[in-house]
């Protein structure tokens, strides 16, 4: 091997362990799945940390081995053709046996702790219903009698088990730090445990592609003390307040149900407590203005984000199923203080 071969590996070798290491280091990772923050999650953990140092430990072993026999027995010019021998069978027992007993070792916890990752847990238990759409999820909360979209408000302390469904193709609902993957098969209903120790916003999104957003399809899990769960959940199960009469925010609502000449938002939308929206094909919107985010929660709710989705969905989310209605500019902004009036 040339001088200049070996210089090139280096610096080839140097370059991807720099690559890696640098890519471990962000300070702010709200989706690490290495840092739980629940008890099901830590399951999760508790079973990966030996296997991935069995793995290791393993990988090291057979690189090395590997390594060792093609620098060690490596053609060389004085030597003739090797010896040739016809096996090992001690070795060969050997390295068929150890590794059928290791991966039976790592079999029993692994089968043990699916089986209670899925079991229903005990107790008090929040049931949430889940339906992911082309690219946004719709939250229902049965005996609340609560509808949100990709926001998952839950007490923290306390077990919930969410049943999720899918009303088009495959996704694949993740939150990191709560708990492991579940996959939303059509036609089928899957479930979840989830848990959060504290109070605190985390993050999630799907994870199996589902289209030209499936980047763009995230959601919230929003865990509060329990007392500020309880008030958000009466509030959430008020009807809409009417906004006041002449105020930009009554032109909005009045956009909202007539609509344009291409069609109006009622065709897609409900608000509780407004004649006509009723619909459930995109996102209850009752109490919109008290969400964080919107769209599959890849924009914060501001005014300055609303106006850009209005204008044109499908330029700031691509594939969005929200039709471009062409509104004016002022057919925007009312739209707007209406929205954001819904609290």
């Amino acid at each position: 091997m040339s001088d200049r071969l070996k210089r090139r590996l280096g610096t080839g070798a140097l370059l991807t362990v720099s690559a890696v290491v640098l890519g471990a280091c962000a300070e702010n990772a709200p989706q690490d799945s290495l840092s739980p923050a629940g008890p099901y999650a830590r399951q999760i953990d508790t079973l990966f940390r030996p296997v991935f140092w069995i793995a290791v430990a393993v990988f090291v072993l057979v690189q090395g081995l590997l390594l060792y026999a093609v620098f060690r027995f490596r053609h060389r010019g004085d030597r003739g053709i090797p010896v040739q021998v016809h096996g090992n069978r001690r070795l060969e027992i050997a390295w068929t046996i150890i590794p059928a007993m290791l991966l039976a070792g790592i079999a029993i916890p692994t089968v043990g702790t699916i089986f209670s990752l899925d079991r229903r847990p005990a107790g008090d238990v929040l049931d949430i219903r889940v339906v992911g759409h082309q690219w946004w999820w719709d939250v229902e909360y049965p005996t609340l009698g609560v509808v949100t979209a990709n926001e998952v408000h839950i007490p923290a302390g306390r077990p919930v088990r969410l049943s999720l469904e899918t009303e088009d193709v495959i996704h694949s609902f993740w939150i990191p730090r709560l708990a492991g993957k579940q996959d939303m098969l059509p036609g089928r209903t899957t479930t979840l445990n989830i848990q959060a120790d504290e109070p605190g916003t985390y993050e999630g999104q799907c994870t199996e592609f589902c289209g030209a957003s499936h980047a763009n399809m995230q959601f919230l899990v929003i865990a509060q003390v329990p007392a500020e769960f309880d008030a958000w959940v009466q509030d959430q199960g008020r009807p809409a307040v009417a906004p006041a009469a002449g105020s930009p925010a009554a032109q909005g609502a009045e956009i909202f149900v007539r609509g344009t000449e291409v069609g109006s938002c009622v065709g897609c939308h409900a608000i509780e407590g407004v004649q006509g929206a009723e619909a459930r094909i995109g996102p209850n919107l009752t109490h919109f203005g008290s969400r964080a985010t919107f769209a599959g929660a890849i924009f914060q709710n501001n005014a300055e984000n609303l106006r850009a989705w209005l204008d044109d969905p499908d330029s700031v989310k691509p594939g969005a199923r929200m039709p471009d209605y062409n509104l004016t500019r002022e057919e925007i902004e009312a739209l707007v203080a209406y929205l954001q009036g819904l609290e």
